[in-house]
């Protein structure tokens, strides 16, 4: 199967756009894919624990749900550290999440090292 990238760069601004983002990873995932995902800017909200439970796209769906579906189909999640830092996010916001904080770097790796890369 083929690798996939989802950058996530709109977090609750934009709920449909952000639930459909996780909603792609889970598909992808569930068809046997490998998936990650890596959010940047304001979508480093998605992982706050408040904003999982409160948003839901239009015909997109819960993220509460598409969150769960990701960690357990094993997506690594990455969460922009500089973003993170400086939106608030912190370690206790991603322990309910599989997500790990990264830098630019390694966002360029995985462009590079994946099939296909889609951005929400």
């Amino acid at each position: 199967m083929s690798s996939l990238l989802v950058h996530v760069t709109h977090g609750p601004e934009s709920p449909t756009r952000a639930a459909l983002a996780f909603l792609v990873a889970r598909t992808a995932a569930e068809e046997g894919h490998d998936v990650t995902m890596f959010l940047a800017g304001d979508a480093v909200y998605l992982l706050k624990p408040e904003v999982v439970a409160a948003l839901n796209g239009i015909g997109t769906g819960s993220l509460a749900e598409h969150v769960a579906a990701v960690a357990e189909a094993g997506v690594a999640v990455f969460c922009s550290g500089m973003s993170a830092k400086g939106r608030g996010v912190t370690e206790d916001d991603l322990a309910a999440t599989s997500a790990a904080f990264a830098m630019p770097t390694k966002l360029v790796e995985l462009t590079f090292s994946c099939d296909r890369v889609l951005t929400y």
